[in-house]
């Protein structure tokens, strides 16, 4: 019997009970259109519910030692490593990322939460020299980081487990409480690490899921007082609102991306395609930096272009519990209608739709397009599926210039044997950060990841959200 076997009715989390809410509705499977479960839509009311068991959590987790919130995050790394297979199939039917690219994200969720229990054991101040001025001698001055108390966490559909532990996971090595809305097609995924995280002893409060609509439990989120901090990882229209709504609230945005990859005249394309395919279509390109656009220097673009659509034709498209499957669902059926729209679109102005293009159900063939002109919707835009364009390049300023004329700013790439070029690209591209040698989609999940421009502000990444969770405060003693 599979998960699809059980439709489950699911309840909120507040205060470390399970609440049945007062409205609820069927979530489907974006791949098979069935329903998989029943979901708790919060009110207003049920959210400030959440908000104020989280509010009286905050001293109880300041207080708690730090090797006491190490150890709940490696109890609960333990079990669900024990779960891991469960875990992965909830990802896969909730969310029609294929299963084997979603036991790769329960394993990267693990260790994300193996480096929040590291990083609570090492949240340190510095001390300073405040004899280097001529009022400060025979002073000692040090700072020290405190939790800095509720944390609103809203969360996307694509890594429904990994990006609820860049957020989740930092809050609790840091001494927070939190509340955390998930995106409305994948909760099963937060409510799982929920129960989990009861199991592994984290007190009543410390975290409370509210599933539900963005313009009721997220306006509540953003617009409460009691909340601290915003964390949100999404779209940037919603970003820029939320942003214009906190007020004096910190906020941490992780937005959209058109991410690039250029590809100079030097470089083997035979090492890179299988890279650059898995860049462009992992998880149906639904991949805030997914390799969405190419610039291949004009000596190699033919054999690439080559050699790119013969694997991208390879690629296995089917059922997401299929382990052979490479690429499944997008998530909604209005997803797909938007980017056969693009498609189109570019299409009608010139580009050459090189293979793929079209849709069944909720499945989008991998797209390969070429000669698309930079103003057209798949190449300004977010596609957010899988489409990828490659396009000619004389030089390497010229590509580099191609890659910042965006209003995004996430992550590039870029392949080069030449070490002044490498360099070059580093410093001149407009990103937050850049891969020489790879495809901007790489990311380990203890390094430092956020955009410029509307790709969002604020860093993730273990030690540096747990320094955004915090707030500094300097203590100064007088010795005279």
């Amino acid at each position: 019997m599979t998960l699809k076997d059980k439709v489950s009715k699911k309840h909120l989390l507040i205060n470390g009970e399970w609440v049945e809410a007062k409205e609820y509705s069927p979530l489907r499977s974006p791949y098979s259109g069935e329903v998989i479960a029943e979901i708790p839509l919060a009110t207003e009311e049920e959210t400030d519910q959440a908000i104020e068991a989280a509010q009286k959590a905050t001293k109880l987790m300041a207080k708690m030692p730090a090797h006491q919130r190490a150890k709940i995050l490696e109890t609960l790394a333990h079990l669900l490593e024990e779960r891991a297979d469960e875990a992965a199939q909830i990802i896969s039917i909730e969310s029609a990322k294929p299963v084997t690219t979603a036991k790769g994200e329960v394993a990267r969720t693990i260790e994300t939460y193996k480096f929040a229990a590291e990083e609570a054991k090492r949240i340190h101040g510095e001390t300073l020299s405040l004899d280097a001025a001529r009022d400060g001698e025979n002073r000692l001055g040090y700072t020290v980081r405190e939790p800095i108390g509720v944390i609103g966490a809203i969360t996307p559909f694509n890594f429904p487990m990994n990006l609820v532990a860049h957020k989740v996971g930092p809050a609790i090595a840091a001494g927070n409480s939190i509340v955390l809305k998930p995106a409305s097609q994948t909760p099963l995924s937060s409510l799982f690490i929920a129960e989990l995280l009861q199991e592994a002893g984290l007190p009543a409060g410390a975290l409370n899921v509210v599933t539900g609509g963005g313009r009721v439990v997220g306006d509540k989120l953003v617009n409460d007082s009691r909340v601290s901090m915003i964390t949100f990882t999404g779209s940037p229209r919603v970003g820029i609102g939320i942003r214009n709504k906190a007020g004096l609230k910190r906020v941490t945005l992780e937005l959209g991306s058109n991410a690039a990859v250029i590809i100079d005249r030097d470089v083997d394309i035979d090492k890179i395609i299988s890279r650059c395919v898995t860049g462009a279509f992992s998880n149906q390109g639904q991949v805030c930096i997914s390799l969405q656009r190419v610039y291949a220097h004009e000596e190699v673009y033919d054999r690439f272009v080559e050699k790119f659509i013969e694997a991208t034709k390879r690629l296995r498209i089917g059922d997401p519990l299929d382990p052979e499957t490479d690429v499944s669902a997008l998530i909604s059926p209005n997803d797909v209608e938007r980017t056969v729209d693009w498609i189109l679109e570019a299409k009608q102005a010139g580009a050459i739709i090189a293979t793929g293009g079209k849709s069944e159900g909720n499945v989008l063939h991998p797209t390969v397009i070429l000669d698309a002109d930079t103003h057209l919707k798949v190449s300004c835009q977010e596609v957010f599926a899988p489409i990828v364009l490659i396009n000619k390049i004389q030089s390497i300023e010229e590509a580099i210039n191609l890659v910042n004329d965006s209003n995004y700013g996430l992550q590039a790439g870029i392949y080069t044997n030449d070490v002044r070029t490498a360099l070059d690209a580093a410093e001149n591209l407009q990103v937050g950060g850049v891969m020489i040698n790879d495809i901007p989609t790489f990311r380990v999940d203890n390094m430092p990841y956020g955009g410029v421009k509307e790709s969002g502000t604020g860093r993730e990444g273990l030690k540096y959200a747990v320094e955004e969770m915090t707030e500094m405060k300097l203590v100064v003693w007088n010795r005279n």
